[in-house]
């Protein structure tokens, strides 16, 4: 017998250094304004992130990270204005300000990059994930 039962998601959270130079579709879900945190209140995207190469220190072509929030701000403000839509970038660092971290950014696609993220969507056709 078969039934139509899904599997709980195992996504953990991303380590977003450990993606550093990795090329990555953004599938975004929703934009939660305030939400708590461990850190208190704050601002997340929700999306699925999907790895297209194993450019990052510890990033495998493949990886899917299914229904996971998105905190660094400055990918946020990428991301937020394609609820329902795609983003294809890889993942950088910016310039740290005095006594801050460096914000993570995704930096433009090439056109090879491009290249790649199509070759994905057409092997994941009718639906990419």
């Amino acid at each position: 017998m078969s039934d139509n039962f899904g599997k709980p998601s195992s996504s953990a959270g991303i380590e977003w250094k450990n993606l550093l130079g990795s090329l990555v579709i953004v599938k975004v879900h929703e934009v939660i304004a305030a939400m708590k945190t461990v850190h208190g209140e704050g601002s997340a995207v929700r999306a699925d992130v999907i790895v297209l190469d194993d450019k990052g220190a510890d990033a495998k072509a493949g990886t899917e990270y299914i229904d996971t929030l998105i905190f660094p701000k400055v990918l946020q403000s990428q991301v937020k204005s394609q609820v329902g839509g795609m983003v294809l970038g890889r993942v950088g660092q910016g310039v740290a300000k005095p006594s801050q971290s460096a914000p993570w950014t995704f930096n433009e696609a090439t056109e090879a990059d491009a290249v790649v993220a199509r070759a994905y969507l057409q092997e994941k056709s009718p639906t990419p994930f």
